[in-house]
């Protein structure tokens, strides 16, 4: 895959969660691709995971999204930090991706943002007797490395179509962490 910072056109949201940043990490990365990343005009839904492992955050642990346009994309991680932050490399794009980009990185940051107590290791941004009104801020980077004279229409892409759709997964997310929150369980 293609790494070239300089060659990389990608897009940055941010939303506040009205949660802890463990809880909100662990609600965005362990639920399921297919509840938060629905059709939008063009781009595809993830429909199906193959080869899930049990968790999602390990470094090294690969799984194979399976898109509603019958295409693939194949996601590694690459560095996992329970509460803080989160990457993965996608590559073996199928499909009209696959002609257009040699691969993608996505990466989360989350950080405490308002009061909380700390987490169990004695950290930021966990759960304590005081942490009801805990919110972290939630930081999802995406970007895509373009294949050699198809900048312009990856850029297209991700300006019409990528951007305003992350908005709209990130904020599902957020309205999932937070009816999660409350759970003692999830």
């Amino acid at each position: 895959m293609t790494t070239n910072p300089r060659r990389a056109i990608g897009f940055t949201t941010e939303l506040v969660a009205g949660a802890v940043a463990l809880r909100s990490w662990t609600v965005a990365l362990q639920t399921t691709p297919t509840e938060f990343y629905p059709r939008f005009g063009p781009l595809p839904a993830v429909v199906g995971v193959v080869d899930q492992p049990d968790t999602w955050d390990v470094v090294g642990y690969t799984r194979t999204l399976r898109l509603s346009d019958g295409s693939t994309v194949v996601e590694t991680i690459t560095h996992s930090e329970p509460g803080a932050f989160f990457a993965y490399d996608l590559n073996e794009f199928t499909g009209v991706l696959g002609r257009l980009v040699s691969g993608g990185r996505a990466e989360w940051t989350f950080t405490p943002a308002g009061p909380g107590g700390s987490d169990a290791s004695g950290g930021p941004g966990g759960s304590s007797p005081h942490s009801e009104s805990a919110t972290t801020n939630i930081r999802w980077q995406y970007r895509f490395f373009p294949l050699p004279g198809r900048a312009f229409v990856v850029r297209a892409i991700v300006g019409l179509f990528w951007a305003p759709y992350m908005g709209r997964v990130l904020g599902s997310i957020v309205e999932t962490i937070e009816a999660r929150g409350s759970r003692p369980h999830d």
